[in-house]
């Protein structure tokens, strides 16, 4: 023990820091493979094979190639989360019974229109679901 350093310590201590730096890494690496639906699946596999057969390498490459879609994706992610948990607020703190009052109404149909003009909804869609928000009030 005598023979281990200081300086051996340090060195030990950040290859550790980069090692576990280097999964977490990896681990966000693979995250984002399968969260990326316009990425086909061969494509996936391959970027899995590279990282998993180069992890230096193939870690550095998507980096490179696919880094700056990591964060858009990620903040895909967190507003489709934050705009579930806004709709789950909404509907927990909606009157008891299922009661409609004009302001639930009006924020519904403010989110038809938004849907429609999105373009996920159809014109007949929408004037269906427009004629059942507005039956129920």
């Amino acid at each position: 023990m005598d023979d281990y350093s200081m300086l051996d310590v340090f060195w030990t201590m950040l290859m550790l820091f980069f090692w576990v730096l280097w999964f977490f890494l990896l681990f966000r690496i693979i995250g984002d493979l399968f969260r990326d639906h316009e990425l086909s699946g061969w494509a996936k596999a391959g970027w899995m094979i590279l990282v998993i057969v180069l992890p230096f390498l193939g870690s550095l490459a998507y980096v490179i190639v696919r880094g700056s879609g990591m964060s858009r994706r990620e903040a895909k992610v967190a507003e489709a989360q934050q705009d579930a948990f806004k709709q789950y607020v909404r509907e927990a703190a909606a009157p008891a019974g299922g009661a409609n009052t004009a302001d639930n109404s009006v924020d519904q149909l403010h989110k038809l229109s938004e849907l429609k003009s999105r373009g996920d909804l159809t014109e007949a869609e929408y004037q269906q679901a427009k004629e059942r928000i507005l039956a129920r009030t």
